[in-house]
């Protein structure tokens, strides 16, 4: 009987950790795992409760750091307006410090040049320094 209450618990456990993320509930529900196993086994109620606290203390200490650092890591890809740094674009409205128009990646952006003395031609290559709002602040392109 009481390995179907352990296993009930890993179950409960394993299930609400999908309304918490921070893998807590599943070390705890795989020791409730290994105490229902050791309880079907024949182990008494104590040996049970204490395979679960030894389990649950080696996954939340030995497993649950390893799983964060590798499931929680930034991707390497940059995404959004970091994959545009370092892009060439191309001079759509002629521009200097006032400011223009670029296409880079078959979308218009606002421009301005990093450096102020710097004046751009229609058609010209830019590279893009950053993004700075909604405005793209260019160099020239090599």
């Amino acid at each position: 009987m009481s390995a179907i209450l352990w296993l009930a618990a890993g179950l409960l456990l394993a299930a609400g950790e999908a309304l918490s993320g921070e893998f807590v509930l599943l070390m705890l529900g795989g020791g409730a795992l290994a105490a229902a196993a050791a309880a079907w086994l024949g182990a008494p109620v104590w040996l049970a409760a204490l395979v679960f606290a030894v389990v649950s203390v080696g996954l939340v200490v030995g497993v649950r750091p390893v799983l964060k650092r590798h499931l929680m890591r930034t991707p390497s890809t940059p995404m959004g307006i970091e994959a545009l740094r370092g892009k060439e674009a191309t001079v759509v409205a002629a521009f200097g410090n006032a400011g223009g128009q670029i296409r880079v990646q078959g979308d218009v952006w606002s421009a301005r040049p990093a450096d102020e003395s710097d004046t751009f031609r229609t058609g010209e290559t830019v590279v893009i320094d950053e993004i700075d709002g909604a405005t793209a602040v260019v160099r020239r392109g090599s």
